[in-house]
């Protein structure tokens, strides 16, 4: 859950970010950009997929984290962007 509720809050576009359970169509794989490296064995569940997901629901009431903490956060992701290093791996 906290994977998804960093993936809501840095979204990008105006207004609350929104979380979906949803399941596969077709074959996933684990996240490269998560598990085994941060995270070894995948315990957040962060999978990707190049088939499409279903959407068989939303979380509306997730709880954000704290705003110094997404500060943080965003502070982070900003020195990395200045230095070049991409976020997403594919």
């Amino acid at each position: 859950m906290d994977a998804a509720t960093w993936g809501a809050e840095l979204a990008i576009g105006e207004g609350r970010g929104r979380i979906y359970v949803v399941e596969p169509t077709g074959p996933i794989e684990d996240d490269p950009n998560l598990t085994d490296k941060k995270f070894p064995g995948n315990p957040t569940r962060s999978f990707r997929s190049r088939a499409a997901l279903r959407v068989t629901g939303e979380l509306v009431d997730w709880v954000g984290h704290p705003p110094a903490q997404l500060e943080a956060m965003k502070q982070g992701l900003a020195r990395l962007a200045a230095q070049g290093i991409e976020a997403i791996e594919t």
